[in-house]
């Protein structure tokens, strides 16, 4: 029974996942930032999706991130991911993105990551 409820919630979140791609696509001009969320870390990549490529990437497995935070999963671990997320995006010179939430709703660390890229410079 463990693995039928497994499964089931992996296919409602590809479910969600390719309802919310057929919206929302990258271009060169206003790339995608997709959220990835793990029990122990948070990843984010800005996806170029013409081309395939991803731009920039931060997440907070990096060794630079982990001395300066306690827990790499709290909101004030997304915060300063989301800073330096703006960061490596304004040294690339793009301004404007699209922001993808996945299938994780825009509440708690989600938004605090988004405010905070925000708050680096970058529109969405």
């Amino acid at each position: 029974m463990f693995k039928d409820k497994v499964a089931l919630k992996k296919k409602a979140k590809t479910r969600i996942r390719k309802r919310i791609r057929k919206k929302i696509m990258g271009t060169h001009e206003r790339p995608r930032i997709f959220v990835f969320k793990s029990n122990r870390y948070i990843y984010a990549q800005v996806i170029n999706d013409e081309d395939g490529k991803i731009m920039a990437s931060a997440c907070t497995l990096e060794k630079n991130f982990r001395g300066k935070n306690k827990s790499p999963k709290n909101q004030e671990a997304c915060q300063a991911l989301g800073e330096i997320l703006a960061k490596r995006l304004k040294d690339k010179k793009i301004k404007t993105v699209i922001f993808d939430r996945g299938v994780y709703p825009y509440h708690g660390r989600i938004k605090v990551l988004a405010d905070s890229v925000r708050k680096g410079g970058i529109t969405f």
